[in-house]
């Protein structure tokens, strides 16, 4: 069943180490690690992907600054309480990963597939130039109850087809992680640069349950 679930959620990036590790969180005294991979795009812009690294997968107290990894995993995600209202936090949980001191230009260096649930009503909209896009929040679920939920984002044909998704619909999708900057309002002159992630789908099937 456990490899059944892992099989649901399939994350592999290849980018340049841009941080140093930062202590996240321990489960069961094991410790987890934040750091960030700078992974390029087609288009020659780069998105910035934070992965989650056990200490028992490589050694945390080193920077490998300027090397370059190759992460195998899931993208995973969890609720953390800011002000008033919960947050939906991303990243890549490493399950394997590699060190190198150059990039393996034979594996694609941003790929995921997830096979999950739509939880709300996929949002239709057009940009002012015309481009169809379509937002869907993907449930897909983990070992013992769980569930990450994952922010995806269709364009063109894909996201025409996504409007007709309906809640509880079953979606196989495959596609790229990415990171977008924005900017968010604390008051009426306070705004807060964040980063928010999501998925951009390539390819996507629904199946009618």
């Amino acid at each position: 069943m456990t490899d059944k679930v892992f099989e649901n959620n399939q994350v592999s990036i290849v980018g340049e180490v841009v941080s140093e590790f930062v202590y996240s969180h321990e489960v069961f005294g094991e410790s987890f690690y934040m750091v960030e991979l700078s992974v390029n795009r087609l288009s020659d812009s780069n998105d910035i992907i934070p992965v989650m690294v056990s200490e028992r997968l490589l050694d945390v107290s080193t920077s490998y600054i300027g090397r370059f990894a190759h992460v195998q995993g899931q993208f995973r995600s969890y609720n953390r309480h800011e002000e008033s209202r919960n947050r939906l936090v991303l990243s890549v949980f490493a399950r394997e990963i590699r060190l190198e001191e150059e990039p393996d230009e034979s594996i694609k260096p941003n790929y995921i597939f997830l096979d999950g649930y739509v939880c709300k009503p996929p949002i239709y909209r057009k940009t002012p130039l015309g481009r169809e896009i379509a937002d869907v929040l993907l449930a897909v679920n983990r070992p013992y109850g769980k569930s990450d939920y994952i922010p995806c984002i269709c364009w063109g044909r894909n996201a025409r087809f996504a409007d007709s998704f309906a809640v509880g619909g079953h979606v196989q999708l495959w596609g790229r992680i990415q990171s977008r900057e924005y900017q968010k309002k604390l008051s009426e002159t306070e705004f807060e640069k964040r980063v928010a992630y999501e998925v951009s789908v390539s390819k996507l099937e629904y199946f009618e349950e």
